[in-house]
């Protein structure tokens, strides 16, 4: 069912097996916004030659029912619309089995598939469910027999702490092997996340100064505008900090930090993270900010005295001999004014200045690399410039590129996307191990065990006003004082 009209897919890109994959969860938002139309795009592209796909979930329809979903998973949320004939295609690939038919039913479907495609197959079973419900698709996996030539994907949390972490890792393992078991985090599975990796080690420039004696500090920043949405009993047992700062920042923290791997495949970067994860100081509650929203109790399914964060800014440290005495400011939250995904590199300015009072020297702060992790992958570095004309004023400038200006952004992979079919091929080093995920837990002890009190803020802010004391002497880089420039407007 491959367009013919799409870009050659390299050799070695796709798996190397037919792929069953198991999809828990099928008929939710997450399928039916990502999971259903990355697939579809996976198979259409060529990157993926055969698949069957068995829905499951605990909804009572057929095949024919699960494939009504499908379509409209595809006509709503797909960024390239099916043909007739894509579609004809793509639904002879769907299976379902409601969850209440069991073990056997759902082994059965899996024989019928593994006979349309051939018993060289391999199965993903992805887990699009609440935490609670994973163990549970677990034993019923289990149970099918469904073990051996797999692998799972999980969605976060991946547990609440660190003892609930230890747990689910010790009952997953009971299972599968770690080898077996992909923890997905979408942050990292955007191509800006990943370019990061390009821009440090594949550029003599700037991986020499990409330490302590160079860069003063460092903000990763993802503040969000939306609100609970029908999340408010997920989000009551789990907050900012649980939610977003384990799965997500602290990830993309690693990717920063870390130093450079041996060679650029899954073991060696994930050694990498991992050292990175083992040299995180333990969080200091003082050097944490937890928000909470001005309605948020009055959501439905809040509890009224809710302590839960819905923002949360915070400072850590790296104790290692590259980025001793840099902090990490991190800052994410719900209801902010701009939704955003950036990291900020502060360099040191320079030990003395020769330029005379009044010239702007260091007037708008110390230069910055930054960062902006949406789809079109945006690049700046600022810097002071001398302004035309006579005398010696500077202004402040910046270098910046977009992936738009490549003209290469139609072929960028969505986050799922890439990161099923990196787990299809068995590549982790866009996921998080066991290790790691218990490491991080247990650097957040001191403030699970002790937190600060969550400060109101108003929806539309960026946070309650005690985040400036956080990160005094320096400034948060969001909101921009100059915005991105447009290259589609540019002549």
């Amino acid at each position: 069912m491959r367009n013919p009209s799409l870009r050659k897919v390299p050799v070695g890109v796709g798996p190397r097996f037919p792929q069953v994959v198991v999809l828990f969860g099928a008929t939710g938002d997450l399928s039916h916004r990502k999971l259903i139309p990355g697939l579809f795009h996976l198979v259409n592209a060529g990157f993926i030659t055969q698949l069957r796909i068995i829905g499951v979930s605990l909804d009572d329809i057929d095949v024919e029912g699960f494939r009504t979903v499908a379509r409209a998973a595809l006509d709503e949320f797909s960024a390239r619309k099916p043909t007739e004939a894509e579609w004809a295609a793509f639904a002879q690939t769907l299976d379902y089995v409601p969850l209440a038919a069991g073990a056997a039913a759902l082994k059965d479907a899996v024989t019928r598939a593994e006979a349309a495609i051939g018993s060289e197959c391999r199965h993903v079973h992805y887990l699009s469910v609440p935490p609670k419900a994973a163990l549970s698709a677990v034993a019923l996996l289990k149970e099918a027999g469904l073990v051996s030539k797999s692998r799972i994907i999980m969605e976060k949390p991946f547990g609440t702490d660190l003892e609930s972490a230890r747990v689910l890792n010790s009952k997953l393992h009971s299972v599968f092997s770690e080898d077996q078991i992909f923890r997905i985090d979408h942050f990292l599975g955007k191509e800006p996340a990943q370019n990061i990796l390009a821009f440090r080690f594949a550029n003599g420039l700037f991986e020499p100064i990409w330490n302590r004696n160079f860069i003063d500090h460092v903000q990763i920043d993802v503040p969000e505008t939306l609100g609970l949405g029908k999340r408010a009993a997920f989000y009551e047992t789990t907050g900012a900090f649980r939610d977003m700062v384990v799965t997500h920042l602290f990830q993309i923290l690693a990717f920063m930090a870390m130093e450079p791997p041996t060679a650029l495949e899954p073991g060696p970067i994930t050694e990498e993270k991992n050292k990175v994860f083992r040299s995180m100081l333990p969080l200091d509650p003082k050097d944490v900010v937890r928000g909470q929203y001005a309605g948020y109790r009055s959501e439905d399914g809040v509890d009224p005295e809710s302590d839960t964060d819905t923002f949360i800014a915070l400072k850590c440290m790296i104790d290692n001999w590259r980025w001793a005495g840099v902090p990490f400011y991190l800052r994410t939250g719900k209801k902010l004014a701009e939704g955003q995904r950036v990291i900020s590199i502060a360099f040191r300015e320079p030990p003395k200045s020769m330029f005379p009072v009044g010239s702007g020297v260091g007037a708008q702060g110390p230069d910055h690399l930054t960062f902006d992790l949406a789809d079109a992958s945006k690049v700046s570095l600022s810097f002071y410039g001398k302004r035309p004309g006579p005398g010696m004023r500077l202004d402040k400038q910046s270098l910046q590129f977009s992936m738009n200006d490549t003209g290469l952004i139609g072929d960028v992979l969505e986050a799922y996307e890439r990161l099923i079919l990196d787990a299809m091929r068995g590549d982790r080093t866009l996921f998080t191990t066991a290790d790691g995920i218990e490491r991080l837990w247990q650097v957040a002890v001191p403030l699970l065990e002790a937190p600060p009190p969550v400060r109101l803020y108003a929806p539309g802010s960026w946070g309650p006003k005690s985040i400036h004391q956080l990160i005094a002497p320096h400034v948060w880089r969001l909101p921009f004082e100059r915005a991105w420039r447009d290259s589609s407007t540019e002549k």
